[in-house]
């Protein structure tokens, strides 16, 4: 276990991707989670499948992505319905460093586990909020998936795609993922100055708030112009060398040298051009961006005629700014991906072993990594209870109310 976090305590009342991914990174990190979830369906994620077919229903086996957002944590089942079971929700919150939760703030009133709830029993209490528009104004209480929140409601989803062509749709956990990063950093930093002042604090993170941080150099441009950003036309790009392209093999190759001046010459010894080095029409950037449809014309046609890795030989050797635009089966066997370790395997009890993916921060004196796979639902109920000072009567008590399983 790593010892980063080692002694924080952590407790979950969250599901679906964006604060369960930042909980998994923090128990990477050797902190203790424990995850609070609906006795009767626990987190929907656990029903959830995602695979390369598409998303539906988890039929049985390891679940990846439950997996991926949940290792390492103890799983309690919680009826937050229930009276006694908010209680208990309070009394674990005693002794805890962190709560993290997405409850939208009708339901964390209706639970009793707002931050002022809280604070009044943990005042040293790093309580996280996470949401899908924030804390204050109208829609505060609208439920926000990062479809809607992050991806569409933040303007990129219409800046994304090719001009004339319907808007991009995003790939499953892309906002939710880049949010619990926030997260993460949030915590650090907010346990950090807890060891100065001794005091907690309230954090609000929103899913819409992560989208605007992660499209700022558009948005700011855009707020300054009141405009909005144009979509992007490959075949129209003013840059020819920062554009991709299409290889004879049906592979695409990412360029991305937007000071065309300095990658010019190699550019051209790359693709066996040099009689273009001091063409007039393309002598200097300004020249190249004028006469940019003849030079998209010439270069199109030159990737075609090569395969990706033949490309990639002599871009490097052009000392080109480029990268292959991968699939995913493809990342999986990236040698520099696995040299990295940018992945690791974990052992199912009934399907042997999986990859997930590590957090993206590597501690060379205090090694984060994901340890042990995700719990069954309720797994821990009765051991984290007893671990803090119930007797099997209590639990007995709270069983019969309807308050845990």
């Amino acid at each position: 276990m790593s010892e980063t976090l080692q002694g924080v305590k952590v407790l979950e009342i969250a599901n679906w991707v964006a604060a369960p991914s930042a909980c998994a990174m923090l128990a990477d990190m050797g902190a203790e989670v424990i995850k609070i979830e609906p006795p009767e369906t626990g987190d929907a994620v656990r029903s959830l499948s995602i695979t390369t077919k598409g998303i539906g229903t988890h039929e049985g086996g390891v679940n990846v992505t439950f997996e991926q957002l949940n290792r390492g944590k103890q799983s309690m089942g919680i009826n937050l319905e229930v009276a006694e079971a908010q209680e208990t929700i309070r009394q674990l919150a005693t002794t805890v460093d962190v709560l993290v939760t997405n409850l939208t703030p009708h339901r964390q009133l209706r639970y009793g586990v707002t931050y002022e709830d809280i604070v009044a029993v943990n005042p040293r209490i790093v309580y996280l909020n996470l949401t899908g528009y924030g804390m204050e104004g109208p829609e505060r209480d609208r439920s926000g998936f990062d479809y809607a929140a992050f991806w569409a409601r933040s303007g990129i989803m219409a800046t994304l795609g090719e001009l004339g062509e319907p808007p991009v749709q995003q790939r499953p956990g892309f906002g939710d993922q880049t949010t619990s990063l926030a997260m993460v950093a949030a915590v650090g930093m907010a346990l950090f100055e807890r060891e100065r002042s001794g005091k907690g604090q309230r954090i609000d993170c929103a899913l819409l708030h992560t989208a605007l941080w992660a499209d700022a150099p558009d948005l700011v441009a855009s707020m300054k112009d009141d405009a909005p950003t144009p979509r992007n036309n490959r075949k129209q790009a003013a840059n020819a060398l920062f554009n991709f392209y299409e290889t004879k093999d049906g592979k695409w190759i990412q360029l991305v040298m937007i000071q065309s001046v300095r990658f010019w010459e190699g550019f051209c010894r790359a693709l066996d051009i040099e009689h273009l080095t001091n063409d007039a029409r393309f002598e200097s950037h300004e020249a190249r961006t004028e006469n940019s449809a003849e030079l998209l014309r010439i270069v199109t046609d030159l990737f075609a005629q090569r395969t990706r890795d033949e490309w990639a030989v002599r871009l490097d050797e052009g000392r080109c700014i480029w990268a292959p635009v991968q699939t995913l089966d493809e990342i999986g066997r990236d040698p520099q991906v696995l040299a990295n370790e940018y992945t690791t395997t974990l052992e199912h009890a009934e399907d042997g072993e999986f990859r997930v993916v590590q957090a993206p921060m590597k501690f060379h004196r205090t090694p984060a990594a994901a340890t042990s796979p995700a719990p069954e639902l309720g797994q821990h109920t009765e051991s984290v209870l007893l671990d803090h000072g119930y007797t099997w009567d209590d639990i007995s008590a709270l069983k019969d109310a309807g308050a845990i399983i």
